[in-house]
């Protein structure tokens, strides 16, 4: 997986408990995210040559371990699947070995001018082609493709 954000849990993010709090988690793969976007070529002077940005269209998040305060945290990101104007995107929280949260996300190309989905512009394609290529043989993440639910006659 491909390391996209590293942070020291700051004591703001965190609860009366001294734990970081739900919304945080959702943050720091926002900032995951963002570092994701500026890898394929969709920083601020990509976004602004191509006009493009990524839009979140969903996100199944899981909370697996405590995190707290001043603790060392970061996000391994794989690219689950993607197509000419998607990003299905899985994002592992770790604090240390342990695997604190999971987030699973579908993301869209969008052509900020019209605010409608595009496909990607060519040499963002080229990057996430490549990122795909290198991240081809990795394993679906177990806590990917999860649904979310109450098992049926209880």
């Amino acid at each position: 997986m491909l390391e996209t954000y590293r942070t020291d849990v700051l004591p703001e993010w965190t609860d009366y408990n001294g734990h970081l709090r739900d919304a945080h988690y959702l943050l720091l793969f926002s900032f995951a995210t963002d570092a994701l976007m500026d890898h394929l070529g969709l920083d601020a002077a990509g976004r602004a040559r191509t006009g493009h940005t990524l839009y979140t269209l969903e996100v199944h998040l899981n909370y697996l371990a405590e995190v707290k305060v001043s603790e060392t945290v970061c996000v391994m990101t794989q690219l689950v699947g993607r197509d000419r104007k998607r990003l299905h995107v899985y994002h592992a929280l770790y604090r240390g070995e342990t695997l604190a949260a999971a987030s699973e996300q579908m993301l869209m190309n969008i052509d900020t001018a019209t605010g409608r989905s595009a496909v990607f512009e060519e040499t963002v394609e080229k990057s996430v082609e490549a990122l795909m290529k290198t991240q081809c043989g990795m394993e679906k993440p177990a806590y990917c493709g999860r649904v979310i639910g109450l098992p049926a006659g209880r």
